[in-house]
């Protein structure tokens, strides 16, 4: 399901990050919830392992038909996993700034996303959004 198969019979401690995710999905998995929440779910892990449980996390979500809620600082991530991405402005009365529709067909490879003529326009206005609330949040420094 999730690629452990060689990890069956380690301790939880043996595992490595990528793992331990690995053992999250599948948890998140088994009691068949219809909704998954997940929070900064690969915000830990090296680039090349967060990659790969991206791309488990979109085939296992693929398959089962499941709706997924996550939070993510990753402009790339969220173009690659979500249909539709709120944009947050910031702080304690943080509110909805800007919806944006991902444009990619369904079931995504990141070769064909990143390669979509529209990734990148869609990236830019997100990271625009990104920087305009960044400029506007209050100094920190008195």
């Amino acid at each position: 399901l999730v690629g452990l198969g060689d990890a069956m019979h380690k301790r939880p401690r043996e595992l490595s990050l990528g793992m331990q995710q690995r053992v999250g999905l599948a948890r998140a998995f088994a009691i068949a919830p219809k909704l998954l929440l997940l929070d900064e779910p690969f915000g830990m892990l090296d680039s090349l392992t967060r990659m790969e449980l991206q791309e488990v996390l979109a085939e296992l979500l693929r398959k089962d038909g499941k709706t997924a809620l996550m939070v993510t600082h990753d402009v790339d991530e969220a173009l690659f996993l979500a249909d539709r991405i709120v944009m947050m402005t910031n702080g304690p009365r943080a509110a909805v700034g800007e919806i944006i529709t991902a444009p990619f067909e369904r079931p995504r490879r990141r070769a064909e996303v990143l390669a979509h003529p529209e990734y990148y326009e869609r990236r830019e206005r997100m990271l625009r959004f990104l920087e305009e609330w960044e400029r506007k949040k209050p100094s920190s420094a008195a």
